[in-house]
């Protein structure tokens, strides 16, 4: 059998998978208070990935708060992004629940089940655009000082997760006078009741 030649190769890698996430709606049809992060419940999501891409770890940052979930997930498929992520969303009250941002990662293929399961509407954004997921980025950036790269991820408890992100929430941030995320979210969550009753 002839091995495929270094170009054939290379058009396989070049596929565009946009469009192939059905029933995606786009960032540009947000509400403007995403943007403007008046109210807790905006949320943006990614996957950060271990050795080879083999094992990943859902990351949800809420956006008025920067309070971060951790949630395991043993693939990078969309039936492990589904149990992920809505097992994740559901952790917290409903009025803390009102969107995802995510990108056009084909483990997001089932955002519509997600949605169903948790309530929260998912907005995709354009392709290879990640500053439409500031948030996200940055808090990949604290995460990452916690796993080296080339960690095997799939070895975390869910436990375990929570610590990593129980300390990061636990970090003072300038942009809320040095308040740390956890506060910030036990503050939004005693107000929202407020308002509810």
């Amino acid at each position: 059998m002839r091995c495929p030649s270094a170009s054939y190769e290379k058009s396989l890698r070049q596929v565009d998978r946009r469009n192939q996430i059905p029933d995606m709606v786009s960032i540009y049809l947000r509400p403007p208070e995403v943007e403007k992060r008046e109210f807790p419940g905006y949320w943006e999501g990614d996957l950060v990935k271990g050795e080879g891409n083999a094992s990943v770890v859902g990351a949800i940052v809420e956006l008025k708060s920067g309070y971060l979930i951790l949630a395991k997930m043993p693939y990078a498929i969309a039936t492990s992004a589904v149990e992920g992520f809505s097992a994740a969303l559901n952790r917290m009250p409903l009025a803390a629940r009102e969107s995802m941002t995510y990108d056009q990662g084909r483990e997001m293929t089932q955002h519509a089940q997600i949605t169903q399961n948790t309530g929260v509407a998912i907005y995709f954004c354009d392709p290879h655009s990640p500053w439409q997921r500031g948030a996200n980025e940055n808090i990949n950036g604290l995460i990452q000082h916690y796993w080296l790269k080339g960690t095997d991820l799939s070895v975390y408890s869910q436990q375990e997760l929570d610590e990593v992100a129980l300390e990061i929430n636990m970090r003072p941030r300038k942009r809320f006078d040095f308040k740390c995320p956890i506060e910030v979210m036990s503050e939004l969550r005693a107000q929202t009741m407020k308002l509810h009753y």
